[in-house]
């Protein structure tokens, strides 16, 4: 059974409204949520950015019941990956289990605050190999060192682990990511309903959790919430060979300047929940078995209640 998902989407909620709508979407009947991991949001407009590791914490104990999961944490330069094992295992501990992982390769928005060299896609793709090997090493308990050609451990140990293993899940965009996925991960997670890629798992061996992500504008009128989305989610016309090479919101503000809203108009709109279920349906049928569900926009007590007694029914009848 598909499973379905509430993304905390922290370039456009501060930390306090995060942990609460978790709270929200687990009363509203959500399976799980995952939250975003940036350092910078994609547009000015979004106007946030808080720490994801400190917010999920406080999701961890302010939840009971529902899944939580990062989408997606990248460890290739702002993090070191003893760091993420680290921050993951504790939340599993807090969350008694219910947490999930998910890696990715990342985007120079969020790298390269720190001044480092962006690497190229290959290379990153190295980098997300060793890192996972670096965290499946820590989460066995016992002192350890690791020496790779772009990370180093040595005589590292993590003292608190929680009762069963955490899943990695890797994000993945075509053949090459697919076939990491298959060899380090326990699932994947894309942002397209492309059966291709699943098939393109799997065929490398992949077995595990198909995580896909679903933006949506929920509003009173078609309009109103197409506005929403031109304002707020235009990065997403630019594709992802572009998303992961522009530095700042600037950047993104530029890049995306002369889209109007008609160029947006494959983001599902307004109130009506056909219209939303299409959308999502797509995932479920190109066999993704957790759907988390992007709501664009500043309104999300308003979606959260058309989830609630309209859209998760729904859902739940397919």
């Amino acid at each position: 059974m598909t499973k379905f998902g509430y993304k905390l989407m922290s370039e456009e909620h501060g930390p306090k409204a995060l942990v609460r709508n978790a709270v929200l979407a687990e009363e509203a009947g959500f399976d799980f949520v995952a939250i975003s991991d940036h350092y910078l949001p994609w547009h000015e407009a979004q106007g946030h950015s808080p720490f994801a590791w400190s917010v999920l914490g406080g999701v961890a104990q302010a939840t009971r019941k529902v899944g939580i999961a990062t989408g997606l944490t990248c460890r290739l330069i702002r993090y070191h990956p003893a760091i993420v094992a680290q921050a993951a295992a504790t939340v599993a501990v807090m969350c008694d289990g219910r947490f999930t992982l998910a890696l990715g390769a990342g985007e120079r928005l969020n790298e390269h605050i720190t001044g480092e060299h962006w690497p190229a896609v290959d290379e990153r793709h190295e980098r997300l190999r060793e890192a996972i090997e670096i965290i499946r090493l820590l989460w066995q308990g016992e002192q350890c060192s690791y020496l790779g050609s772009y990370y180093q451990l040595e005589r590292a140990r993590l003292y608190d682990l929680p009762a069963k293993p955490i899943d990695i899940v890797v994000g993945i965009s075509g053949d090459k990511s697919a076939a990491l996925a298959a060899e380090t991960g326990s699932g994947i997670m894309g942002t397209e309903p492309e059966k291709k890629l699943i098939d393109a798992w799997r065929k490398s061996g992949g077995k595990g959790s198909r995580y896909g992500e679903v933006a949506i504008s929920y509003a009173a009128s078609v309009d109103k919430a197409l506005t929403v989305a031109h304002e707020r989610f235009r990065f997403g016309t630019l594709g992802w060979e572009v998303n992961a090479e522009l530095a700042t919101p600037g950047s993104f503000d530029a890049a995306v300047k002369s889209v109007r809203k008609e160029d947006i108009a494959e983001i599902p709109c307004g109130p009506d929940v056909e219209t939303h279920l299409k959308a999502i349906k797509a995932y479920v049928k190109a066999g993704f078995d957790h759907v988390a569900i992007t709501a664009i926009g500043p309104n999300q007590d308003a979606f959260i209640k058309f989830y609630k007694d309209e859209l998760g029914p729904a859902l739940r009848k397919l």
